[in-house]
């Protein structure tokens, strides 16, 4: 880059671009709550039905597609236009000051960045030394460097040595500045859609791409932002955020959506709007994915005497089984979580949040129905053994579900209901769930979680919060709220085999607070160890099994002596709780909403 072209850069006017097109983010993303929160939810809210209506919901849905990746791919245009003002404003800086000190100095600095010196003598001399002019150089080695200062030393004109460290500066700022410019170039070329009005999966995994390669070349403005609280509290989590600049939290929503969207103590409006970039690009990449893998030959073949296995489907086996078993189980969980913000109406279901959205593992999915943040009432589900990202729909059911339940008795106030598959939880009824380290290693992220709630909806009296465990997630209940860590008002412990206490009362809430649901020995079975827990002590069949109670040795919430509130039920399994309108998900609805005088008990 020439000397004239840096010193007319002006950093405020892609500044000022980059503002605009934040703007312009702002809008598509307006756009389209707007088409699926309020037109799509219309729509669905007054049932309208028939080939045009199921026409016009695909259209909208497309084109709410295409807002988000336009809020998207503006995000990140904005954010590479920051980082190359950053970058350039630097240059600038550096050379704007080695100007001034020239000038100051008796130096001239020429058009082609040369520096010419008056003439001059060193003490001692009787005569100056003419004056001249020098070329500086950008970086330099120890070795040149050594060459440069011998011959200072021994130049007869004392303002040679300065005239010559000016143009080094120069140098050095039109260097940095012409690969910022060499830097930033290609990546902002790249920052444009296909001609078509589609956003395909293709254009999703783009976005993947060119996120990387934005965070690659803005490393040095990122560098310059602070940093989120390495404590993950989330009260300093929120207190980051809150001090952000509207630049500065546009930057971590378009280089680290992941990051934004897993702190607890952010706005829940915010962390929705990154994981939904996340859930887009992974899904987006999932279904290219699965695409790729070729059919699947046929395993068994028949000849004339016996069946056998077919070679070609073993080495289609080895080489595509696991990719396509991991494919497909995320595509599960992550078309079930589509599937409810596709719902959004439908039964008037409030608009959905993603709080929480991550494919590593066995993944984790946090969705919440409604908004946390201004809720009077709110439900946390905490799922049990076998969780897993795929068994999304199910549990984000149950807790839509809970929302109609419970919406219907506090009409005019707020409800949410959240669905947290938020922790690795076993696999197996024997050995995994009869171990407790699971509900240990879960119980800091409810804490965290639930704190964050609390925190965005305003303290602990903003809202009345009910927390549900069913099966091994009331132990991870039991877990997280054995210290006064918990922040809640209501415990239910559903179909339990145990909580980690002997007792209600030791529990993170007020006494009368616990409430239990569990069958009896023919309907709520939970084997562990070829024995069945969640069934307590009442029965002498029970204690004959297992004399201990849980598998870890206290009461259970079920038992008599635990001290729960027993609430009647209609379950005909251990899975059977959240039924559409059954007696065992309004009672529950009845503990989310306040109404304790309306719970029937046992």
């Amino acid at each position: 880059m020439d000397l004239a072209t840096l010193k007319a850069f002006k950093p405020a006017e892609y500044e000022q671009a980059a503002d605009g097109y934040r703007t312009a983010g702002d809008a598509a993303s307006t756009a389209k709550d707007a088409l699926d929160n309020q037109i799509a939810a219309g729509m669905r809210k007054d049932r309208l039905e028939g080939a045009a209506a199921t026409a016009a919901l695909a259209e909208l849905k497309e084109l709410s597609k295409n807002f988000h990746y336009a809020q998207t791919e503006c995000g990140l245009v904005s954010t590479a236009l920051n980082g190359f003002a950053f970058d350039m404003a630097a240059a600038k800086r550096k050379l704007d000051t080695a100007l001034e000190d020239a000038a100051a100095n008796g130096c001239t600095v020429n058009a082609d960045g040369s520096v010419s010196y008056p003439a001059g003598r060193k003490p001692g001399e009787e005569k100056d030394a003419p004056g001249g002019s020098v070329s500086g150089s950008a970086g330099g080695t120890e070795t040149s460097d050594a060459i440069e200062r011998q011959s200072i030393n021994i130049h007869p004109n004392p303002h040679y040595g300065k005239a010559m460290g000016y143009a080094n500066r120069i140098a050095d700022a039109l260097k940095e500045a012409g690969d910022a410019d060499a830097k930033w170039a290609p990546r902002l070329r790249s920052l444009k859609a296909d001609d078509d009005l589609k956003v395909s999966d293709r254009d999703w995994t783009d976005v993947q791409s060119d996120t990387g390669g934005v965070r690659e070349a803005g490393k040095g403005y990122l560098d310059s932002l602070p940093d989120a609280p390495k404590s993950g509290d989330p009260k300093e989590n929120a207190a980051w955020w809150k001090g952000l600049t509207p630049e500065e939290q546009s930057a971590y929503m378009s280089l680290n959506a992941a990051q934004v969207g897993a702190l607890d103590g952010l706005p829940s409006a915010t962390r929705d709007e990154a994981n939904r970039i996340v859930f887009a690009e992974k899904r987006a990449e999932l279904e290219l994915r699965l695409a790729a893998i070729p059919p699947e030959p046929q395993k068994v073949l028949y000849n004339s005497t016996y069946p056998y296995r077919n070679p070609e489907w073993t080495v289609w086996n080895e080489k595509y089984g696991d990719e396509l078993k991991s494919v497909t189980d995320n595509l599960k969980g992550t078309r079930a979580i589509q599937a409810r913000f596709d719902a959004t109406g439908q039964n008037g279901l409030p608009e959905a949040y993603l709080l929480g959205y991550d494919t590593k593992g066995g993944g984790r999915a946090v969705v919440a129905n409604g908004n946390p943040d201004i809720a009077d009432h709110t439900a946390v589900f905490v799922p049990g053994t076998y969780t897993n990202i795929t068994e999304s729909e199910k549990y984000i059911h149950h807790m839509s579900e809970m929302w109609k339940e419970t919406n219907a008795k506090v009409p005019g106030q707020n409800v949410s209901t959240i669905t947290w598959i938020g922790y690795d939880a076993p696999q197996s009824i024997v050995p995994e769930a009869m171990k407790e380290h699971y509900a240990h290693t879960a119980a800091p992220d409810l804490n965290r979680f639930m704190s964050g709630l609390e925190h965005v909806q305003g303290g602990d009296d903003k809202s009345h919060t009910t927390l549900i465990g069913h099966s091994y997630g009331s132990t991870v209940v039991g877990a997280a709220s054995n210290g006064g860590d918990l922040r809640t008002d209501d415990i239910i412990a559903v179909g339990s085999p145990g909580m980690l206490v002997e007792y209600a009362k030791e529990l993170d809430v007020e006494e009368g607070h616990v409430w239990s649901q569990a069958g009896g020995v023919m309907d709520d079975q939970v084997p562990l160890g070829g024995k069945f827990a969640g069934l307590g002590r009442n029965s002498d069949w029970w204690q004959d099994l297992l004399p201990f109670g849980s598998v870890w040795g206290q009461n259970v919430p079920s038992d008599d002596g635990f001290g729960a509130n027993k609430m009647a039920h209609d379950s005909g399994s251990h899975t059977d709780y959240w039924q559409d309108g059954s007696l065992s998900i309004q009672n529950q609805a009845s503990v989310v909403a306040g109404q304790y005088d309306k719970v029937q008990r046992e």
